[in-house]
This record gives C-alpha cells, structure tokens and sequence, in this order.
C-alpha cells in the first residue's frame, strides 16, 4: 500500500476512504488568514461585529440599525461565516448570527483586541445605542415587527498561554 499524507498504516479500504476523506476535508478547512485580515477590513463587517458583540442577533436588526438593505447585510455575514468569524443558525424564517472564535489562536486573539477596540469607538457606541433603542422598543420600527429579541451568548476567552 503506497504511503499518503494521512500516514502509514495497515487498514482496510473503508478505513482508507474515511481518513482520506478526512484529511481532504482539513484542507478545505483550513484557516485562511488573508480572508480572516479581509474580513476586518470592511467597516460595515466592522459594525457588524461590534453589533453583535455577546449577543446573537437576527438580521433584521442589522438592517435597521445599519440602515442598509438586506441583501447588503446579508452579503456581509456571509464574508464573515467564510472568514471563521461568525456562525449562524436558522429559526423558521428568522437567522441569528453570532461571533465564534477563529480556529486559529493567534487570529481569536486579534479578534478579541479588535472586538475591544471597537467597544471604545465612538462611532461604534453610538451603532450600540441604536440597537438598544430598537431592541427595547421593537414596535417603532416597521423592520422589527415580529422579530426574536437579540439572546445572550458567552464571549469567547483565551488562554494566557496560547
């Protein structure tokens, strides 16, 4: 049996498939640092980030916050699911996006330094007090009709060490 990138080893051809799959997979998956930097290179996906902060937030606040339209946002989220940035979930119409550390220590790190750094911008405080405004009073704004409420999520911590 000739050697592979997964390694040397005596397995039957099942086994084989299933570590080759594996390792095609991890390639594919692998964490890509120019699109992570390109990602924090946008200032809507900026927004987006300081928007979301520790919470999970359905799209439509995005929208009204931002005043931008959809389709704009949407494109947006999807860069930033690319990136290893935010994860997303769907509940009957509604999708919720929330920030998930990178795979990669060094990347969570500048993600965290950044998220910080948004905190303290201006402009980024006055994006928060919109949405706060637009979660306490949903029914002021036509976009927000029906819409789930932002959920809680835990911000991600490091390691000292890593």
């Amino acid at each position: 049996m000739p050697a592979s990138i997964c390694g040397k080893a005596n397995i039957s051809s099942a086994e084989t498939f299933v570590k080759a799959y594996i390792c095609c997979m991890a390639k594919i998956f692998a964490f890509d640092m120019e699109r992570f930097f390109q990602a924090l290179g946008d200032n809507t996906r900026l927004r987006l980030l300081n928007l979301m902060g520790s919470q999970e937030l359905c799209v439509c606040y995005f929208v009204e916050v931002l005043g931008q339209a959809q389709p704009k946002i949407s494109r947006h989220l999807a860069y930033l699911r690319s990136a290893g940035i935010v994860a997303a979930r769907r509940e009957g119409t509604w999708m919720h996006y929330r920030i998930v550390p990178p795979p990669h220590t060094g990347a969570a790190k500048i993600l965290r330094q950044t998220l910080d750094w948004l905190h303290a911008e201006k402009s980024m405080q006055a994006d928060r007090a919109r949405l706060s405004k637009a979660c306490c009073t949903p029914e002021k704004f036509a976009g927000l009709q029906g819409a789930p409420l932002p959920l809680p999520v835990e911000r991600f911590s490091f390691s000292e060490s890593a």
